[in-house]
């Protein structure tokens, strides 16, 4: 059923803007009419080609986003639409009409139109791969051919909800660092390029030497003055040059490996990994969805080339037979207590109860590390702040200093 976007003028002549869905433009029209809404213009709504080439993906523009939070929202307000025994296409009207984000009400009146017509909501959700990933249309795929659809939802929901407050503590935990630094940066070069050199001026209109720091002060302040353009210039050349050469495989490994391996980090980045590896493994086997198939999905969402080869290579020997255990075993990157629990696991029969205590304990663990990475972080920055002012003040004061022994 094709979707119409309107404008309409309501009951006290107030401008309104809205989709619709309806057969053809007069029935959309005499809907519109029927609601107390008399249409000044109406056309179809149409899907522009999406960036991965899909039929029917949105293209989204500038201001044009659905946030991960408002898949959540939408996923559990259907899941609780269907358990209380709500039709789809019903449910899906529902969230049509409630649903504030305009481009999302476009996206579910679309795939309402797609069930009405007779496809499958995965099939419907399928055509907007831009915002439903493959774990939820694979999940929901699951979903449909159990006749669990609600319970999956739920869990999908669920499974959203974790995954965004996980990426909000680490995005909390960054911002300080981060903010700090842009300060502290921000404030040495005013120091450096505006107040040395009035401090600095007395010394070089002196007929003496003056000390190596003092001397490196001075010429870094002049350099800085005259070229801190170019400076500017050489660090967004830098930061373009290693962008473009982690894109290409060769540095991508290089940059994942230096995230595993890197002090401080490198922990914290293997929990969050180990977290959504063993979260979204569990969510899926849990859906019904194959082993296989949940694997290569989930090979995807650990964004890591190590990792996922790991992953590859235990792929191929679950294929030959072996558990996933005996797979895992002997990469770096699976500790020697997780590989324990998916043991546990595998041999009681329960690997997506074990997989989902196990997230639920690396979560916990990601809490702490995160923590700990933020209370050395801080202190390192002061420090490193501290030797910078230091060394400023070092320099200005050892030809003051020398001054003085000559007067005495």
């Amino acid at each position: 059923m094709p979707v119409f976007e309107y404008r309409a003028l309501d009951a006290k002549g107030k401008n309104i803007k809205g989709i619709v869905d309806a057969d053809s433009e007069s029935q959309a029209r005499t809907k519109l009419r029927s609601q107390g809404r008399y249409p000044v213009s109406i056309a179809v709504s149409r899907s522009r080609q999406s960036k991965t080439g899909s039929r029917g993906g949105l293209a989204f523009g500038l201001f044009e986003r659905v946030k991960s939070e408002e898949i959540s929202i939408m996923t559990r307000q259907l899941a609780t639409l269907m358990g209380a025994g709500i039709p789809l296409v019903q449910a899906l009207d529902s969230l049509v009409e409630q649903t504030r984000n305009a481009v999302l009400k476009k996206v579910i009146a679309q795939i309402k139109g797609a069930v009405n017509e007779g496809n499958t909501l995965t099939n419907a959700l399928a055509e907007h791969p831009k915002l439903f990933s493959s774990i939820f249309i694979n999940m929901v795929r699951a979903g449909e051919a159990s006749g669990a659809l609600d319970i999956v939802l739920e869990r999908l929901a669920d499974f959203g909800e974790k995954q965004e407050a996980l990426k909000g503590r680490l995005r909390a935990a960054l911002v300080y660092p981060i903010f700090m630094a842009v300060i502290g940066s921000a404030i040495l070069f005013i120091l450096i390029t505006y107040i040395v050199p009035n401090i600095t001026q007395v010394f070089n209109e002196m007929d003496k030497v003056l000390p190596l720091p003092t001397l490196f002060l001075i010429g870094l302040s002049d350099f800085l003055k005259m070229y801190w353009w170019a400076c500017l210039l050489l660090l967004g050349l830098v930061f373009t040059g290693l962008r473009y050469f982690i894109l290409r495989p060769t540095g991508r490994s290089w940059w994942d490996f230096l995230k595993l391996k890197m002090f401080i980090v490198g922990p914290v980045v293997q929990k969050v990994i180990l977290a959504r590896f063993s979260s979204t493994l569990g969510s899926l086997l849990e859906s019904g969805v194959g082993l296989m198939t949940s694997m290569q999905i989930v090979r995807t969402l650990v964004n890591n080339v190590h990792v996922a080869r790991v992953i590859d290579d235990a792929m191929e020997q679950i294929q030959k037979g072996q558990t996933m255990t005996s797979a895992l075993s002997d990469s770096q990157w699976f500790p020697p207590m997780f590989v324990q629990m998916i043991a546990v696991g595998e041999q009681s029969g329960s690997l997506e109860t074990m997989l989902d205590k196990v997230a639920r304990a690396y979560e916990r663990e990601v809490e702490t590390a995160i923590m700990g990475m933020t209370s050395l972080i801080e202190p390192l920055m002061i420090a490193v702040m501290g030797l910078a002012v230091g060394f400023i003040v070092l320099s200005i004061l050892l030809p003051i200093f020398e001054m003085n022994q000559m007067i005495g």
